[in-house]
């Protein structure tokens, strides 16, 4: 596994009155999705601005003349693939302050007329268009539902799109595997047992419990794929995010296991030739990474025995983009030692401590401890 960096999320706030080139650290702690950065970071991700720009561009059948709206727009790209594959107008519609750099955008490139810009909250704006023929929006965020817009995205369908109408993408899945991970469990995990000479391990419960996200290596896969969950945009309900869904893992070898993997797939269905991407181990390289969960001990399995238990997952409470996550095992013979482990998906911003709002991924308890920061 390389050595994770700060990771960065697609995360929507209220946005200011100011423009973006006018925010200090103490704005970017609440709107981080301000910031060039994380756009250049998503932007230059080319499997997933790459998909979508296949998707759009190359099925101008579907798009010429029809109305877009685009849930989510940040700099604009999505909604300019649609103007440029023939839409007679595009809305766009964000929180963030990076709206305002979008209209700059969409002037530059001479989309005035066909992209109008809202800046605002789905739930409260006025849209110049009351019904839309195809919904745009890359709303995926880490393990799928981290951080991510779905639920907007499904009260847009609700109340914009009309009957037959079409989303780009329409199909996700979400998938896990077991892998060998001995190395970087050492240095992220059992770092706490000795830390120059003294005991911290305390903490490392708490470093067990925060979801990983990294790239992993294939070869350190040792089990077969799982589909854990299916999401249907033309059809899945809000209900539907939180979910508890059974696996079962077939060992390809005889190794240990140190966490289990997750990652997703998208596809775009409605297109005349399907368009898909993955961004798990075994496909290039996209900013979702993986989401890695490790276990408190490790697991021996040969090749052919099974992994099986059960994946809960449901938005926090206090924060419905967070996760709180449970998984429930067992190594196939010996029910009897089946362990649950419960993880926690939280954000906390660090703008104030450094130039670019990174992200990372925390225990709920750190988010508390910092919540009453200016």
């Amino acid at each position: 596994m390389s050595h994770p960096g700060p990771s960065t999320t697609t995360t929507h706030h209220v946005a200011h009155d100011d423009g973006s080139e006018n925010m200090t650290s103490r704005d970017y702690y609440a709107d981080s999705y301000a910031h060039f950065g994380i756009h250049e970071e998503m932007l230059k991700d080319s499997v997933r601005t790459g998909s979508y720009r296949a998707a759009i561009v190359n099925n101008g059948h579907l798009f010429k003349g029809k109305t877009v709206l685009d849930v989510g727009c940040g700099t604009g790209i999505l909604s300019m693939f649609a103007a440029k594959a023939g839409a007679s107008h595009v809305v766009g519609i964000d929180m963030s302050n990076i709206i305002d750099q979008a209209q700059k955008i969409i002037e530059a490139n001479g989309f005035k007329d066909t992209i109008t810009l809202v800046k605002g909250k789905l739930e409260e704006s006025e849209l110049p268009i009351k019904q839309f023929d195809i919904i745009i929006s890359e709303w995926m965020g880490y393990f799928l539902l981290y951080e991510s817009m779905l639920d907007t995205v499904l009260l847009a369908r609700d109340k914009f799109l009309k009957p037959g109408g079409l989303i780009f993408p329409d199909n996700a899945t979400l998938y896990m595997a077991a892998i060998e991970d001995q190395d970087y469990k050492e240095e992220k995990i059992n770092f706490w047992d000795n830390v120059y000479g003294f005991d911290y391990s305390c903490i490392k419960d708490i470093a067990l419990r925060e979801p990983l996200v990294d790239t992993v290596e294939l070869k350190s896969v040792v089990t077969d794929p799982c589909s854990i969950k299916h999401i249907n945009l033309l059809t899945a309900k809000k209900e539907d995010l939180t979910f508890s869904a059974p696996f079962s893992l077939t060992a390809t070898r005889n190794d240990y296991v140190h966490a289990f993997l997750a990652w997703f797939d998208i596809s775009f269905d409605c297109t005349h030739k399907k368009i898909q991407f993955s961004t798990g181990p075994h496909a290039q390289y996209t900013h979702w990474k993986q989401t890695v969960f490790y276990t408190p001990s490790t697991l021996i399995v040969s090749e052919g025995q099974k992994i099986t238990g059960q994946l809960t997952c449901s938005p926090n409470v206090k924060n419905n983009r967070d996760l709180d996550i449970t998984i429930a095992y067992s190594v196939d013979g010996d029910e009897s030692a089946s362990t649950s482990v419960q993880y926690k998906m939280c954000v906390i911003h660090i703008s104030l401590y450094f130039p670019c709002p990174f992200l990372t991924l925390v225990m709920d308890v750190n988010a508390d401890r910092l919540s009453g920061l200016d």
